[in-house]
């Protein structure tokens, strides 16, 4: 599977990951220069050769090269724990490092892993770094598959050789994903909630996170990810392969080992802003995705408490509490679905009463997503960490 002459885990010029404790031998090779970015549907015809929908032809019997890009922004260990997983799993690694000043960049380059630094004339999006990471990889010699990961998280060993023999044996998927785990869940509830969160039904799907492995012929296709996107980049990104003739699917094991870190109400409640700032962005852009999501908000915490004060104005109490019990009717309604996945019922409680509450954060993010784009004004990423 290692291209010729390059180590396992390595970029090209670079030394292998270094154990743990150990630095590498010689210098890695690293890149400095941001490369521009593809917008998205600049490169949407195939590649030479390559039907729309159909899997890159490789030689029978030869293991595709497949390269690995993370990113991240100040994740310290989280960022080692994530490369040092990476070795023997891809031939080349490269970190797109957006603006850290906790050392993560000279943390990468002394494992021996490529380097490509983001300068800050554009605002840093996870999108714009997943393709500038696989910009260097394409660029640095034959490429058949690129797995995306954050930088917070783990690859689970063999996921890779995993995904990429669902991909060998099923020519229609463009690209495969499977489960993030927390690494520690009972942390607080909120890594908890993220815990649940992760846990789809595995089999086709219409979209997915940004932990993936996907077809390089599949990536250019499309033209890679939209860089103007400050979050669901990777939503909007699985909905235009798929809108390209390909198939996504997710496979019944874990991918990731993620870690939330996320111990106060504030994190939490950023994080949900951002969500519901994605539902909007994406959801323009993507009429039929985040639906229910969208109504939910506007519903729970738009519409309903507009008529509960309604009511109140209109001197009619009984009617505002009948209007009420509408939150605690969603509570309930959260709760059983918890418990019917495998929760107990005292963090189905729980974690239902927060998802009532994310609702109003949703529609704040939704709300501040217009409003920037009404006002003109530069999107600018809700970090949470």
């Amino acid at each position: 599977m290692t291209a010729p002459g390059i180590a396992a885990g390595t970029a090209p010029g670079t030394t292998p990951l270094a154990a743990s404790g150990t630095a590498p031998v010689t210098a890695p090779v690293t890149v400095s220069i941001d490369t521009p970015e593809t917008a998205p549907g600049t490169a949407s015809k195939a590649a030479p050769g390559i039907a729309p929908g159909t899997a890159p032809g490789t030689a029978p019997g030869t293991a595709p090269v497949i390269g690995a890009v993370a990113i991240g922004r100040n994740e310290g260990a989280r960022l080692e724990r994530c490369l040092r997983s990476l070795s023997g799993q891809a031939d080349r690694v490269v970190y797109v490092d957006s603006g850290s000043t906790d050392g993560s960049v000279a943390l990468a380059r002394g494992l021996g892993v490529a380097v490509v630094a983001l300068d800050a004339d554009q605002p840093f999006t996870a999108a714009r770094g997943r393709n500038a990471g696989a910009q260097a990889l394409i660029a640095a010699g034959p490429l058949d598959l690129i797995q995306f990961v954050d930088g917070d998280c783990a690859v689970d060993p063999g996921w890779v050789a995993a995904g990429a023999a669902f991909l060998a044996v099923t020519p229609q998927a463009g690209l495969v994903t499977g489960w993030r785990t927390e690494i520690a869940p009972r942390a607080s509830i909120y890594n908890a909630m993220c815990e649940v969160e992760w846990h789809r039904p595995a089999g086709p799907i219409a979209a997915c996170g940004g932990d993936l492995l996907v077809r390089r012929v599949a990536f250019e296709q499309v033209g890679g990810l939209n860089g103007a996107l400050i979050c669901s980049e990777d939503e909007d990104f699985v909905i235009r392969i798929r809108k390209a003739g390909w198939q996504a699917h997710r496979l019944p094991r874990i991918m990731t080992r993620h870690d939330a870190a996320i111990t106060r109400f504030g994190q939490w409640w950023r994080r949900n802003l951002r969500s519901g700032h994605g539902f909007a962005e994406v959801g323009r852009l993507h009429t039929d995705h985040f639906t229910p999501e969208r109504r939910r908000a506007w519903a729970y915490a738009g519409v309903l408490p507009l008529a509960v004060l309604a009511a109140l104005a209109l001197g009619l109490p009984w009617l505002a509490g009948v209007l009420a019990l509408g939150w605690p009717l969603n509570w309930a309604r959260t709760a059983q679905g918890l418990v019917r996945s495998g929760l107990a019922p005292g963090q189905a409680a729980q974690q239902a009463a927060m998802m009532t509450l994310a609702k109003l954060a949703h529609l704040i993010g939704m709300l501040t997503y217009h409003l920037r784009r009404l006002r003109g004004r530069r999107m600018t990423l809700i970090e949470y960490k």
